[in-house]
């Protein structure tokens, strides 16, 4: 699947894109009354601050999420910090729209509550709020300062230290290796996952009739290449190409080498682009097979401070 350019928005505006269409009409649910903004032709003015959204609507940009938005800003022109997602969460869900990050670390994403969409907005333009703080203080469902309890392990705001090639196209999971010191906890982490075959899997032989379906088996295309060592969590969404609706994306990090149960980081691709959940290796598959089928949402898999997370329950 590839996506138009998006448009590049006038001095003071940002964009806000519809991304969720039906017979070819663009859907926007309640987002465009609940910001109490006005529209002013093909322009939605937000209140405390002054901030102007260019309505951005065309077909060709359904079902885009926040990690493919940065290789859609025209280059060379007026770039924003931000563009805003009304997507599947805002029209379906009731959920803030999603706002992803064009500045620090490309396609990472956080939500917005729709009534503070002005006001947040307008901090963001006017440098008195960072991406990184919106990020620092989100709550389990990935919304700015939203009251759904706060992640046990939140996802990482130090600044990247480089950049990094695409990773391969999927419809499945990828496992992806980011540190390299401990080459035997590698080589035990796969052998527990089942081995990698000759073609780089982990769990695409298995025998359906000897799966244990409470502790599902993880199938993932492994990528051990020391070119994504140092990988970040928020760096994974702008990296998968759009061609195929990968699954997940698990990481095999420091602290999968360095703790009991050898924890996966792994990454939202689609709710909130960028939003971790760190999970014993073993539970990762029935992750995978729940988002899947669409059984269970992101967030269910976030481990909230204070409280025992669903795998010891």
């Amino acid at each position: 699947m590839s996506f138009p350019g998006l448009p590049e928005p006038a001095p003071g505006e940002a964009l806000l894109v519809c991304t969720c269409y039906e017979d070819d009409k663009a859907l926007w649910g309640g987002l465009l009354n609940e910001t109490g903004g006005h529209r002013e032709g093909g322009v939605l003015a937000l209140g405390g601050g002054g901030v102007r959204l260019r309505l951005v609507e065309d077909r060709g940009w359904d079902h885009l999420h926040g990690g493919n938005v940065p290789a859609l800003v025209p280059s060379g022109g007026l770039v924003p910090p931000v563009v805003v997602l009304a997507d599947i969460p805002v029209v379906y869900g009731g959920d803030g729209p999603l706002l992803v990050d064009l500045a620090a670390i490309p396609g990472r994403g956080v939500r917005a509550p729709s009534a503070r969409l002005g006001e947040i907005l307008a901090a963001l333009l006017g440098g008195t709020l960072a991406f990184d703080d919106l990020v620092r203080d989100v709550d389990k469902y990935g919304t700015y300062q939203g009251d759904g309890g706060r992640p046990a392990f939140p996802a990482p705001t130090a600044p990247p230290r480089r950049s990094f090639p695409a990773l391969p196209s999927t419809a499945a999971a990828l496992l992806v290796r980011t540190s390299f010191d401990d080459e035997d906890g590698w080589r035990a982490l796969l052998d527990e996952l089942g081995g990698a075959d000759e073609d780089g899997w982990v769990g695409a032989d298995l025998d359906p009739d000897e799966i244990d379906v409470e502790n599902y088996p993880l199938e993932a295309l492994v990528v051990d290449d020391r070119v994504f060592e140092d990988l970040l969590p928020a760096q994974v969404p702008a990296l998968i190409p759009p061609e195929e609706h990968t699954t997940l994306v698990a990481l095999a990090d420091a602290r999968t080498f360095a703790e009991p149960g050898r924890p996966l980081t792994v990454v939202d691709l689609y709710d909130t682009p960028g939003q971790t959940a760190v999970l014993p290796c073993s539970m990762v598959g029935s992750m995978a097979c729940n988002l899947e089928i669409g059984n269970m949402d992101f967030h269910e898999f976030v481990a909230e401070d204070g409280m025992d997370p669903w795998w010891e329950g």
